[in-house]
């Protein structure tokens, strides 16, 4: 038999894991290899968090592979030109890798492919980070969905996912020239800024077993409630292991079967798995989601600023959490010093950058992939849209959150608020959402930047003069 080639790219994980259980399964020497690509035309490079992260996942997976048997074998660069390279160099047969979603991705993984059948090496891909591949759900009409609730209803029809593939017991590494991982400096130095991120998370395939079993014995039963309140330890915090493949959705939804708390509340965690499936899909079909309106009428939106090279300073107050505002103040300090943000937040956080102050979403998409530590290129860019109105199955445009209303009804007593606002910590009642009424408690904390009322009235003017330019458009 043969030596294989099995090619990791967000799938970090020995357990479910396709593309190395069929290379072992084949026999013969397995070669498992990393390509850290930021040069193939059209990939993005990660954000910083990501890549404080990447580093963490990399430096686990390589011990937990060393203990079977195999190295993981580290390269840069384009992925082809560096993937030919090593097939060469190890004489591979066959290669072996789990399908990503992404345009600039797919056509790496394509014209690798098509070298590798040109060259007479056997290759195949997998099934192994979505539940549902973009293309195997469709209207009735053969089209992708514009609308998450019947497309879950449709996902949700074809049946119960497979079940996760065991982890391989031993592998028969393959060895070869490896980069130093220190020397892709992944990590911040000077300043080093990660102290916050390493409190808060522990990157690897059993961190995320840890965090799964910790959700499901503790958190799940009560989930559909308690996710809406950001004090309350209520969500499972999986999504950074996801986006590095660290477990796989497959490995989630299994676990949360037969579980003894409410369905309301399995039900209310499998949907958020299916806004995750929904995201994927549209970028899958609308490969510039990151920089391109999925609405078109949206081209004519006046933003403030366009740019997030120089931003406004009214968003430089929002990047760094002294809006004025607590509970935006909050979630974006919290982003600040953990890499994450509560999901409630993030959409209060965004609403107030894209609808109260103007600022162009793209603006705020960028700052969260370069500090969130779970960004992904699907989820990312579908929920910023999402929130500014020109995404798909938005919100009505005159759904602006008020960062004040959402305050008092979702962290009432402030606990969220005084964990990350140390300036409110004096401050109860309603001075800790509206500490500018009393200035006298929180002397040091920063006035509003704007005034919500009238910002609300300039963003629903707006999007007013933006359908009617976009309406005159269509009459010419």
């Amino acid at each position: 038999m043969g030596n294989s080639l099995v090619w990791l790219r967000d799938d970090l994980r020995l357990t479910d894991n396709p593309a190395l259980e069929a290379a072992c399964s084949r026999g013969g020497d397995v070669a498992v290899v990393y390509v850290l690509d930021e040069e193939s035309e059209g990939i993005r490079a990660l954000g910083g968090a990501a890549k404080w992260w990447l580093h963490g996942s990399l430096e686990k997976f390589a011990a937990t592979l060393a203990r079977l048997g195999a190295p993981l074998i580290l390269r840069r660069g384009p992925a082809g030109p560096v993937l030919r390279e090593l097939v060469a160099e190890l004489e591979v047969d066959s290669v072996f890798w789990n399908r990503r979603y992404g345009l600039a991705e797919r056509t790496v993984d394509e014209e690798f492919k098509t070298w590798l059948r040109d060259s007479a090496i056997a290759v195949q891909s997998f099934q192994a980070n979505l539940l549902f591949e973009p293309w195997q759900v469709s209207t009735g009409a053969g089209a992708p969905y514009k609308v998450f609730t019947p497309f879950w209803r449709a996902c949700t029809s074809a049946g119960e996912p497979r079940l996760p593939l065991p982890a391989p017991e031993r592998i028969n590494g393959l060895d070869a020239r490896s980069d130093p991982l220190e020397a892709w400096n992944l990590r911040p130095n000077a300043p080093d800024w990660s102290g916050g991120l390493a409190a808060e998370w522990t990157p690897g395939e059993t961190g995320a077993h840890d965090r799964l079993a910790d959700f499901v014995d503790r958190n799940a039963d009560g989930y559909a409630l308690g996710r809406e309140r950001p004090a309350e330890p209520a969500t499972s915090k999986l999504s950074p292991h996801l986006r590095f493949g660290e477990i796989s959705p497959f490995t989630v939804w299994q676990a949360l079967r037969g579980l003894p708390g409410a369905a309301e509340d399995v039900r209310s965690f499998r949907t958020e798995l299916g806004w995750r499936e929904f995201c994927w899909q549209l970028l899958y079909f609308n490969p510039e989601l990151a920089t391109v309106n999925y609405r078109p009428e949206f081209n004519h939106f006046q933003w403030d600023t366009t740019s997030a090279a120089t931003p406004s300073d009214s968003t430089r107050s929002w990047q760094r959490g002294r809006t004025g505002y607590p509970l935006v103040d909050a979630g974006m300090r919290q982003l600040w010093q953990t890499g994450w943000m509560h999901n409630r937040i993030r959409m209060v956080t965004a609403s107030f950058l894209a609808k109260n102050l103007l600022t162009d979403w793209r603006v705020g998409e960028q700052w969260f992939w370069d500090t969130l530590v779970d960004a992904d290129a699907a989820s990312n860019s579908a929920n910023w849209q999402w929130v500014a109105g020109s995404g798909a199955d938005a919100a009505p445009y005159f759904r602006i959150f008020n960062p004040v209303t959402q305050s008092r009804k979702f962290d009432p007593e402030g606990t969220y608020l005084h964990r990350f606002l140390p300036e409110l910590a004096a401050a109860e009642g309603r001075i800790v959402h509206e500490p500018w009424t009393d200035p006298a408690v929180a002397p040091a904390y920063p006035l509003p930047v704007v005034e919500l009322g009238p910002t609300r009235q300039r963003a629903l003017a707006a999007y007013a003069a933006m359908k009617a330019a976009a309406a005159a458009v269509d009459d010419d």
